[in-house]
């Protein structure tokens, strides 16, 4: 009758990936397969799935009833990721494929009824789990090429591929290094030298792109907001390996493509007002990440922040402090990396002409205030940089003035963040509000300033950290006057 046989898989949770074990066992009765320990119908289903793909790949459909147990059966599994696997130990159980085609591996994949093997979501999960324990990956060929040149993922296009073993299979290779950090950088075809008569924004890009900042930029419709904002991955430098595998993982996860981070730039994640809280945070059956874990290592940009839901913008506050989405369900708690920088826009009002020259604001009053209390004390207190967008002018626009463009930016950006790690480096973080130390004149000129303007101790930490970030943008070891004074402009307040 056979023989009881155990072939490795996988369960998600989260971005991680927990081995299950898929025991198959022959015995009495009508044949067929009785799956056990799964939950919810694709995997009951995966008996109607696996015998057609057998049946097409030339396999004989066993005449014994044999019972398939997903171990630990007590754990919620879902999804169709373990197809690949029951077929596996069915036919090793069944003598059709040597038993050695399960040593050193972990099966994911769904089958196709003609035999074909599916890419599944959280591959690089999966990958990481095998590759933990110095096992290989069996999965889909047209699973994407993340693993690099010691990839341990090995492509199988169809379950008639087994009969010879594994050892025809050939592993999916990535086409970069996996110990450098040299990676390509985003689309070419964006660029900060498109965005005309910016500059002072495009300062404000800089500053933000150096400090880790937040950043929101206030102007009338047509300014350039989001132009902008969708070139700033542009001058943020390349992900590093530890954080593309962090980033892949997640994307992975979510079954969202990975080429471009595969590449090393970095997610740029733009969500419509109109998303959902559990679109915003995670969620779902299965419970999936939202934007805000999208967006890890990368930028989220919220447009039309004030058009968001209040309680959607309120469900940041945790995460962005934490650096991480907690979600509890029945069966457990589900956690999602989120760190991410924050970069939003807004109008002034609700018809966005307020300030606009040449434009008549037709808002009351109240209904401005109104419009500009939505985003939130809690969420302003997260934004340290705050640029109003000009309205470029038509002659700038029309004879093509573009001014900095990516890679100066790009530049600048990256001597400042070294020049960062060499001074706290020789020095170490300094005592003293945001951790900059201040000159004489520049101390003095602070206080004037903050006794004047009534700020706040979250307002002066705010200010001073950015202060140090234009510092570093200078090279100055300690923070002078004009780094201040620059700060001072670009200074979070309580309403647009």
């Amino acid at each position: 009758m056979g023989r009881s046989v155990a072939v490795r898989a996988a369960a998600l949770r989260g971005v991680e990936a927990i081995p299950v074990t898929v025991e198959v066992s022959p015995g009495g009765g009508v044949p067929g397969f009785i799956i056990t320990g799964g939950s919810d119908n694709p995997i009951f289903d995966a008996a109607v799935r696996v015998r057609c793909a057998m049946r097409e790949c030339g396999f004989e459909i066993p005449q014994v009833r044999y019972t398939v147990n997903l171990a630990p059966a007590d754990m919620k599994k879902g999804g169709t990721a373990y197809d690949l696997a029951i077929a596996v130990a069915i036919l090793i159980a069944s003598g059709q494929i040597p038993p050695r085609v399960a040593d050193g591996a972990v099966f994911a994949g769904e089958l196709a009824l003609n035999g074909c093997v599916e890419p599944v979501r959280g591959a690089a999960a999966y990958a990481s789990l095998a590759a933990s324990g110095g096992l290989d990956l069996v999965a889909s060929s047209r699973t994407p090429a993340f693993g690099g040149e010691q990839s341990n993922i090995v492509g199988i296009e169809s379950l008639s591929q087994l009969k010879g073993g594994l050892e025809g299979l050939r592993r999916i290779v990535g086409d970069f290094d996996e110990n450098t950090q040299e990676f390509s950088l985003n689309d070419s075809r964006l660029d900060f030298s498109d965005v005309a008569d910016q500059e002072i924004p495009k300062r404000a890009m800089v500053i933000a792109a150096a400090g880790r900042h937040g950043l929101l930029m206030v102007g009338p419709p047509g300014a350039g907001k989001s132009m902008l904002a969708k070139r700033l991955p542009t001058i943020l430098p390349p992900l590093t390996a530890e954080e593309r595998a962090e980033a892949l993982l997640i994307h992975s996860v979510a079954g969202q493509p990975l080429d471009s981070i595969a590449r090393g730039a970095r997610p740029f994640r733009a969500p419509h007002h109109s998303i959902s809280l559990g679109g915003l945070v995670g969620g779902g059956r299965p419970v999936l990440p939202g934007e805000l874990s999208l967006a890890d290592k990368g930028v989220l940009f919220l447009d039309e922040l004030p058009e968001f839901a209040n309680n959607v913008l309120q469900s940041m506050r945790q995460p962005m402090e934490d650096r991480e989405v907690r979600i509890v369900r029945v069966d457990g708690v589900y956690t999602f990396p989120c760190d991410f920088q924050l970069v939003a826009a807004a109008n002034p009002c609700p018809c966005g002409h307020l300030g606009d020259p040449g434009y008549s604001c037709t808002c009351s009053p109240s209904r401005v205030q109104s419009y500009q209390n939505k985003i939130g004390g809690p969420l302003m207190d997260r934004i340290d940089v705050v640029c109003d967008v000009a309205r470029p002018s038509e002659k700038s626009i029309i004879r093509g003035g573009s001014g900095m463009g990516s890679s100066e930016m790009r530049e600048l950006v990256a001597n400042a963040r070294e020049f960062r790690s060499w001074r706290t480096s020789r020095e170490g973080e300094q005592a003293g509000p945001g951790g900059a130390r201040l000159e004489d004149g520049a101390r003095a000129l602070f206080e004037d300033y903050a006794a004047r303007l009534r700020l706040g101790g979250r307002a002066i930490v705010r200010i001073a950290r950015v202060a140090r970030t234009i510092g570093d943008l200078s090279e100055h070891e300690l923070v002078g006057e004009q780094d201040v004074v620059e700060a001072l402009g670009f200074r979070s307040r309580a309403t647009l």
